[in-house]
């Protein structure tokens, strides 16, 4: 299957498996100070947010517990930016993974004696799975 936008992504079936946060619900709610852009940088913010919203990739939720503020990082090709979140006061108030992803070096090892080695990009593949909906116990369509 090729992609070339965000729209041509069928994402996992949400019956198959769906992300959960687990927040500390001793974790106080944090909600970040907003940040400032320069208007060509809110002009690339707001394409990108439209687009992830017709993809079905996120939708507008009026109130929320937790703010967290979009961070612009350049890309290495000159005038290309990402749109990221910054999820750091978030990330503290998780429990750490206890299955943490494995070395770069143990990947490689992995792979010697192999005649035939594939690599495969995914297409903003962290908007593949759905994340569950606390309010309503279920993935979304699921």
């Amino acid at each position: 299957m090729f992609a070339w936008s965000p729209s041509d992504m069928p994402g996992i079936n949400p019956d198959i498996i769906c992300h959960r946060l687990h927040v500390n619900p001793a974790s106080k709610p944090v909600v970040q100070k907003r940040r400032n852009f320069a208007p060509e940088r809110v002009a690339i913010i707001e394409t990108e947010i439209d687009k992830l919203l017709a993809a079905g990739f996120i939708e507008e939720v009026s109130y929320s517990e937790w703010l967290a503020n979009v961070v612009l990082v350049a890309k290495q090709e000159k005038g290309k930016w990402r749109v990221c979140v910054d999820y750091t006061d978030l990330n503290k108030a998780c429990p750490k993974d206890n299955f943490p992803l494995p070395r770069i070096d143990q990947l490689v090892d992995s792979t010697s004696g192999n005649q035939l080695l594939s690599f495969m990009d995914a297409y903003s593949g962290y908007n593949q799975i759905m994340m569950y909906d606390d309010a309503t116990r279920s993935c979304p369509l699921g």
